[in-house]
């Protein structure tokens, strides 16, 4: 753990993605505490107030208030605990499906790899967001139907990368031997193989949470996710676009945080890779 903290400690962009997540896990665990009002709290009288440092600003509202002069500030704080329900969900979702169909297609090969590789190329024929845009269609517009849709658009990705994983790992010694000392396939795919192949699930479900983020606000802006008044950050963006020349700071600073946020766990999941790669961190 030492020398991975070390490793990690000498990509200076991670570090800085590792403190970007924490600070967004903190607002998130600590929303009651750090928010000044309720999320769904509105006052007609102080609508459209912008950020305190600008002129007409209250000190009461840090970013502003929005057109049913809710506080702009506690509903971003109170959209993080979403995105990370969003990111945790979705890329849940993915994994473990992902990760059944890509070991199943990668350990036993012929007719059944040919058959799950196929339902992935057709899946990866589509363009993400539309596929995710069919589901919710299918499903009906929630919060609840963007997070199937999106976990539903990730799974090729994890079931090609456990699957080119596996197919590396199986023929190896250490494999061979568990075979002939008597292990059964199930001890094999997930007691043998499996650790031995997580790191690029590793990263990828790191790199996948920033994507799923990025979909629900999309997904939401396009009125297919979470519905009003959730306080999610793509809705927000929805919301507000019919004042983004008289009140930009609504636009802005739910955008600042889908930004921040997608960027942080990208910075991660690239630092990630350098540590645990070794091919990689041989260089």
């Amino acid at each position: 753990m030492q020398e991975f903290i070390k490793q990690y400690k000498k990509n200076k962009s991670a570090v800085v993605g590792f403190f970007i997540v924490v600070i967004l896990v903190s607002m998130a665990i600590f929303a009651p505490w750090i928010a000044p009002h309720a999320p769904y709290d509105q006052n007609l009288a102080d609508r459209l107030i912008p950020p305190m440092w600008e002129a007409g600003g209250k000190a009461s509202y840090i970013l502003g208030t929005d057109d049913f002069g809710r506080d702009l500030f506690s509903r971003i704080v109170y959209g993080a605990r979403i995105s990370l329900m969003v990111g945790a969900v979705s890329v849940g979702m993915s994994l473990t499906f992902g990760l059944v169909m890509g070991l199943m297609a990668g350990f036993f090969g012929g007719k059944i790899d040919l058959f799950i590789m196929r339902i992935v190329d057709i899946m990866l024929s589509i363009p993400a967001i539309l596929l995710a845009i069919v589901v919710v269609s299918i499903l009906g517009p929630s919060l609840i139907n963007a997070m199937i849709a999106i976990g539903i658009v990730g799974i090729p990705t994890y079931a090609r990368i456990v699957r080119a994983s596996v197919m590396a790992e199986k023929e190896k010694e250490y494999v061979i031997a568990s075979r002939v000392n008597g292990s059964g396939n199930l001890r094999l795919m997930f007691k043998v193989i499996l650790p031995n192949a997580a790191t690029p699930i590793i990263v990828q479900s790191t790199m996948g949470f920033a994507s799923a983020v990025l979909e629900a606000a999309g997904l939401s802006f396009l009125g297919l996710g979470a519905q009003p008044p959730t306080p999610e950050w793509g809705a927000m963006l929805s919301d507000s676009l019919q004042f983004i020349t008289t009140a930009p700071w609504m636009i802005f600073y739910p955008g600042l945080a889908i930004f921040f946020t997608v960027l942080g766990f990208n910075l991660v999941g690239d630092g990630l890779m350098d540590v645990l790669d070794p091919k990689l961190k041989d260089k």
